[in-house]
């Protein structure tokens, strides 16, 4: 059987397309002529390593998907993947849980790529307990399955629909960036689940004047509302620490916020 090798060509191409750029638009954001970067594609000029690194950053290609371009290029790989345990990734993983711990009594987690789970603080646990297929928290947890399986946390969501387009919305796009095929698999599973049976949405007492879709989470203690944001590190060099993303959840009323604070103090 023969595989096809891909050259550095097919791959400019392709992100050109990914991010609708024709040749002269990533020219121009490149600031280099029409001519040298048809050249490039064709095989006709062999770009320098900076060049090439160059071209994948006007383009956005994330850092996984630069080493292959570099590696087609004739280029050795220049961006490292280590594991989270890694000793060099230490400070990083530091930082990641100052940061969980640092916003309790307010759930926090980091996921992945794939939005499979690395780290929580001690405020998501209590927010779980209505999941009722347990196999969903076991390791590795995907935190978008979790959120809309039926038997996870989908029934809990008083405005499931809303927040399930907006799930689903981003995961587009985070596709759209990446062209990523697990993304591609988990998009097409979690837009087949269906609704869950529960009580119409209650009247919200703040529509968050537009700014934010609202997480609204039905608990023991009584209707949680959050809206939430994604904290990435900057300029990394390492595939891992340039994927890892922080999602903090902060109460979006009054009431969440104290509601919160007595989960914590266990009462």
């Amino acid at each position: 059987m023969t595989i096809a090798v891909r050259s550095l060509g097919d791959y400019l191409r392709d992100w050109r397309r990914r991010r609708h750029m024709s040749q002269l638009d990533l020219a121009l954001e490149a600031d280099i002529s029409q001519r040298h970067l048809s050249f490039i594609e064709s095989g006709r000029s062999q770009p320098s390593r900076e060049m090439l690194l160059h071209l994948a950053e006007r383009l956005g290609v994330p850092l996984r998907e630069r080493n292959p371009m570099l590696l087609a290029a004739g280029f050795a790989p220049v961006f490292a993947e280590r594991s989270l345990d890694d000793p060099a990734l230490a400070p990083a993983r530091r930082a990641v849980d100052m940061v969980l711990k640092g916003h309790e009594p307010f759930p926090a987690l980091a996921v992945d790529r794939h939005w499979q789970l690395v780290a929580a603080n001690g405020a998501l646990a209590p927010l779980l307990a209505g999941v009722a297929d347990q196999s969903l928290l076991e390791p590795p947890v995907n935190v978008l399955r979790l959120s809309l399986h039926p038997e996870g946390l989908a029934p809990s969501i008083a405005n499931f629909s809303e927040w399930r387009h907006h799930l689903l919305e981003r995961l587009h796009q985070q596709i759209t960036m990446t062209g990523d095929p697990v993304l591609s698999a988990l998009l097409e599973e979690l837009a087949a689940y269906p609704f869950p049976d529960h009580p119409p949405k209650p009247t919200a007492s703040s529509d968050y004047a537009g700014i934010a879709v609202p997480l609204e989470l039905r608990t023991d203690a009584g209707l949680l509302s959050f809206i939430s944001t994604t904290t990435v590190f900057g300029t990394p060099v390492d595939v891992t620490l340039s994927e890892l993303a922080v999602e903090s959840f902060f109460p979006a009323n009054e009431e969440t916020a104290e509601r919160l604070r007595r989960i914590a103090e266990g009462g």
